[in-house]
């Protein structure tokens, strides 16, 4: 036993399916879904393009404990359909939500729901046979996001799946109150396969892996600030960066916003005028930029902790 519970937690986050990330995060034995498979709560969309549904929609919701505190938790399958979006899996996310900004604000949810919210993303965007259903998902669920926080829940990213975070899971790590990546995670708006497509290879050569991960990857995501916490490509990893973003989690007001504004025109007015990302490390301060992507994690999360003091980045 103590040799499968060593094992399960230095599995791979970035091979895992939404299920397995959700087993080797929380504490054994305390998650419990809701709308499971057997509830057949499902795309009514695809069947007329002959696409095969799955009975959870590619999203797995519930509530569990992380490290003996109560969470509520969304994990993405970016195995099905890339973890796109669609109107029923972005509705189960968004209800989720809004139990949380419910029982936090002391409205009709269930007084014994926890106050955190953890969104295991995985996802390409919006599912594109879904169109505007897909669009208005994540409309909902950024606008889920902000009411959950408006009303003290703690709204946490985890971010390192093989689809990573990019359109609208993209947006939607960029509103929660903290952003955790690995460096096989990558977050952005537009995807390199997007990007390529509309501006053409000499822009951005899609299959060019070491230029995906160094611009939109999380070593150069936590580099410049647009993460919060760096965790290793693990089970163990990642709820470890959980356990630790979550103790620092912000209010959400005035004050932080305008802290926030002010950190992104900063990081624009330094970093705006770079090509790549190697140039940002460069600007950053960093000795021996390019050796930064070899690095291994201790190194690195070294010179970002360095760096964020450096920079007295209160996040």
């Amino acid at each position: 036993m103590m040799e499968d519970t060593a094992t399960r937690a230095q599995a791979s986050w970035f091979q895992a399916t939404a299920r397995q990330r959700i087993d080797g995060l929380l504490d054994p034995g305390s998650f419990t879904e809701f709308l499971g498979p057997a509830e057949r709560v499902q795309s009514p969309h695809l069947a007329l393009f002959d696409l095969p549904a799955a009975f959870d929609d590619g999203v797995v919701i519930g509530r569990g404990t992380l490290d003996g505190k109560g969470v509520l938790l969304a994990a993405q399958e970016g195995q099905f359909m890339g973890g796109t979006f669609g109107e029923v899996s972005g509705a189960k996310i968004v209800g989720l939500l809004r139990a949380a900004r419910d029982a936090a604000g002391g409205g009709n949810g269930k007084d014994d729901l926890p106050r955190a919210v953890l969104l295991l993303l995985d996802s390409g965007g919006v599912r594109l046979q879904e169109a505007n259903a897909g669009e208005l998902a994540v409309a909902e669920v950024m606008r889920a996001v902000v009411e959950a926080r408006s009303n003290g829940v703690a709204v946490v990213a985890l971010v390192g799946g093989k689809s990573g975070a990019f359109g609208g899971a993209g947006l939607t790590a960029a509103t929660c109150s903290r952003i955790v990546v690995s460096e096989e995670g990558r977050i952005g708006v537009s995807g390199p396969e997007v990007i390529e497509t509309n501006k053409g290879v000499e822009e951005f050569d899609a299959a060019n892996k070491a230029l995906v991960w160094s611009v939109v990857g999380g070593k150069n995501r936590r580099l410049i600030g647009g993460a919060d916490a760096f965790a290793a490509d693990t089970m163990s990893g990642f709820r470890e960066a959980a356990i630790a973003v979550l103790g620092k989690v912000p209010p959400f007001d005035l004050k932080t916003l305008k802290a926030e504004q002010a950190r992104l025109a900063g990081r624009h007015s330094k970093l705006g005028g770079c090509d790549d990302a190697v140039g940002m490390w460069k600007v950053l301060g960093i000795k021996n930029p390019p050796a930064v992507r070899d690095m291994d994690e201790d190194a690195f999360t070294g010179i970002a902790d360095r760096l964020k003091e450096a920079n007295h980045d209160a996040r």
